[in-house]
């Protein structure tokens, strides 16, 4: 029986640096057949379209064009990058207000087309912004999730590698709650080549006052992106690498544990917040939230993370309300 080729369809919506840096690293994993570029500035997008295409004779099989809202409908992963830029000194949560009007927009325009898409939201700030767009939507959790703190995550792993004086790949660790200044390192979880960090790192060369070193690593992570948006004014290449890595998952349905925003229902005793958990993550997004066993310290930590979210939550509904 002859069946019908349905081909991979990633739309972006917003061009500019993430957008576009996403669409350059997705182009190049041969993971999606099809790119469709959205921003509010059509001349914008048809720019990025056509510095991306004319490197098509060096990229996997791929079509990359500017799309429209109507891409929406048979796209398989819609991937939002669009909203206000973190400015040098300024906080997450200080986007909010801006950001979710356009998430509301965006996610009423997707809903109209009836898409059966998973919707990914990378705008800051992310967890609060997945929330606004999950109840925006009215659909099932698990197809509206956020970049959560994949790139914090990579970013921790990538520090204990340098550190320890071990490949990336062998290490395997997890930041964890808001991706903002109250997320934090689950130590409890992190292991390099299978062995816990507290007994690998004794084991070390020149490894002395171990817990100094965590405390700096941990900051230098939650302090990275205001270092390089001081140095260069925005992030974007690791962004686009994790946004890469989530939708590899999600098109190839790999069934991989990342560290997305998802909506929590009771899960570690924290309910209608969004936050980075470790989720299995496929074809139909978040498949299932793990509940690790984390210490009593790491379990306060996540509840303090829940709180500062939660209250961003309200701060921006009462301001709705009052409108």
């Amino acid at each position: 029986m002859k069946t019908m080729y349905n081909p991979r369809k990633v739309v972006i919506v917003g061009a500019g640096a993430v957008g576009s840096t996403f669409a350059y690293a997705l182009a190049q994993r041969s993971l999606a057949d099809e790119i469709a570029l959205i921003d509010l500035n059509p001349e914008y997008a048809e720019g990025q379209v056509l510095d991306l295409a004319h490197g098509l004779p060096y990229y996997p099989s791929v079509e990359i064009y500017v799309g429209e809202k109507e891409d929406y409908a048979d796209a398989h992963v819609i991937v939002i990058t669009a909203g206000a830029k973190q400015a040098p000194g300024e906080s997450r949560l200080n986007l909010i207000q801006k950001n979710s009007r356009i998430i509301e927009g965006l996610i009423d325009e997707i809903v109209s087309q009836n898409s059966q898409a998973i919707v990914l939201i990378a705008s800051n700030p992310v967890d609060v912004l997945t929330h606004v767009a999950l109840k925006r939507s009215g659909w099932p959790k698990n197809r509206v999730i956020g970049s959560g703190t994949v790139l914090d995550s990579a970013r921790f792993r990538y520090l204990l590698s340098q550190h320890c004086n071990v490949d990336v790949g062998n290490v395997h660790a997890y930041i964890l709650g808001e991706h903002g200044d109250s997320e934090f390192a689950a130590w409890s979880m992190t292991h390099i080549g299978g062995v816990p960090i507290d007994e690998y790192c004794p084991m070390c060369d020149g490894c002395d006052d171990w817990e100094t070193h965590r405390e700096e690593i941990v900051k230098t992570v939650r302090d990275s992106a205001y270092h390089i948006i001081n140095y260069k004014g925005a992030t974007y290449f690791a962004i686009g690498m994790a946004l890469t890595r989530i939708v590899g998952t999600i098109l190839q349905d790999q069934r991989s544990v990342l560290t997305v925003s998802t909506l929590l229902e009771g899960e570690y005793g924290i309910d209608d917040v969004c936050l980075g958990i470790p989720c299995v993550v496929g074809k139909d997004g978040v498949l299932q939230v793990i509940e690790a066993n984390l210490t009593p310290e790491e379990k306060t930590l996540l509840q303090k993370s829940a709180a500062i979210v939660e209250s961003a939550q309200k701060e921006l509904q009462d301001n709705i309300s009052a409108d």
